[in-house]
């Protein structure tokens, strides 16, 4: 019995179980170039410890301040798993959790990943991995490490999960938003998106199943790709465009605008006393939004909750400083426009006008 029992039970590998150490390694050796390449004053950016570190005192700092962000890329995921075009989920990551450290008014100082499948496919993690490292060097922060997670049995075979975790600093003194500053007349710029982000992506599916289109359909707003890849644009990083912003002076506040939209979003950098007035008619959103609209249903309301709706950015400024920030975001290649101001109110939007939908 002895001799029966070692045979049921001798020889098994982690491997066996499903989980492949080899291709693990082989991934790590793939993307260390990508991740030297990001490196920034305060870190080497050497992957392989059990830590990253990060010296505040050699990034320059003096009374610092950090502010932490962490987010995923959510179920933009299934269409880009269904399409096989991973290019762009690096960059979605990435500007997810950065832009939501510049809003404070900080510089993002490093990141790091977390990827997980049932199996790993070394050379789709490598493609997602390498655009993490793109977006990084973007956005001026070092991806110092990360966790590459083989789990089967929890992922169906494909599937895969991303998420990350930044950390940025601002000097104490340099903190956003200034609340007590902001007054009646400060002016609202919008900064444009470059689509729908990594938000909203639960209904964009449903409307497509709705509307029995296959990802590699024409997408009806942009006949020149098909429609995952349309919908697979990546994230917009705002990062140096705001710090560029924030250098002219007069800049009190920004709002990242993500899942809620303006409607949520927005009210999260207002005082208690006033409420931002926006024009919808201001700004033209994207087709794609016209297209989510007429063909879901979805009601204008509806889509200013759920979606950016063409804004994925907006800077609270100083009237007298407005042109100057402006000009700003346009030198660093954004499209901004004055989309409304703050007026006497309880720390809400007012919407005028009516969404130029396409």
């Amino acid at each position: 019995m002895t001799q029966n029992r070692n045979r049921r039970h001798n020889g098994l590998t982690y491997k066996d179980a499903g989980v492949d150490i080899d291709a693990g390694e082989r991934l790590v050796e793939r993307i260390a170039p990508f991740a030297q390449a990001t490196r920034r004053p305060g870190t080497n950016a050497e992957l392989g410890g059990f830590g990253g570190l990060f010296d505040l005192k050699a990034a320059g700092y003096s009374d610092p301040v950090l502010v932490a962000s962490t987010d995923g890329v959510g179920t933009k995921l299934k269409i880009a798993i269904e399409t096989g075009n991973f290019e762009g989920l690096g960059q979605d990551l990435v500007a997810m959790c950065v832009n939501d450290i510049v809003v404070q008014g900080a510089e993002p100082l490093f990141f790091l990943d977390y990827y997980a499948s049932g199996k790993l496919d070394v050379e789709a993690a490598a493609i997602v991995i390498a655009g993490i490292a793109r977006a990084c060097r973007e956005a001026g922060c070092a991806l110092i490490g990360g966790e590459t997670a083989e789990l089967p049995g929890l992922y169906a075979k494909g599937d895969f999960d991303l998420a990350g975790f930044s950390v940025g600093a601002v000097e104490r003194t340099a903190i956003l938003p200034r609340l007590s500053e902001m007054q009646r007349g400060d002016v609202l710029i919008g900064i444009a998106s470059s689509g729908l982000h990594s938000n909203g992506y639960s209904l964009v599916r449903r409307v497509a199943e709705q509307e029995r289109l296959p990802y590699t359909a024409p997408a009806p707003f942009d006949a020149a790709r098909g429609l995952g890849d349309a919908l697979l644009v990546p994230t917009r990083l705002y990062v140096k465009s705001a710090i560029a912003a924030m250098r002219e002076g007069g800049v009190n506040g920004f709002a990242h605008i993500t899942g809620g939209g303006i409607t949520e979003n927005l009210p999260r950098v207002i005082p208690e006393g006033l409420d931002a007035e926006v024009d919808l008619s201001s700004w033209n959103p994207p087709p794609v939004f016209g297209w989510l609209s007429k063909a879901g249903g979805v009601d204008g309301a509806e889509m200013l909750r759920t979606f950016n709706c063409g804004i994925g950015l907006v800077a609270i400024v100083a009237s007298d400083a407005a042109a100057a920030v402006i000009a700003a975001f346009e030198g660093q290649g954004e499209s901004a426009v004055r989309i409304g101001t703050l007026v006497p109110g309880g720390g809400k939007v007012q919407y005028r006008g009516a969404l130029r939908l396409p």
